[in-house]
């Protein structure tokens, strides 16, 4: 199996990852956060993680904090 003990992020999916970010901080602490309009529109994970996947500037904003937070 391929091992990356310097990535903070290898075994998390981006939606555990968004999940445990909205648990921690909801939706409008998310949207101060990352000022993104799927956090602060009628959010939801299935439709911020629609974005994220297609968006790689805000996934990376999203890992970032995530790393920021729980690191």
């Amino acid at each position: 199996m391929n091992q990356q003990p310097n990535n903070p992020l290898h075994g998390l999916s981006l939606e555990k990852i968004l999940t445990r970010l909205v648990e921690h901080f909801g939706w409008d602490g998310l949207y101060e956060q990352i000022r993104i309009n799927c956090f602060s529109n009628d959010p939801s994970i299935k439709s911020s993680l629609k974005f994220l996947r297609k968006t790689q500037w805000a996934r990376d904003k999203v890992e970032a904090l995530y790393i920021r937070t729980f690191s």
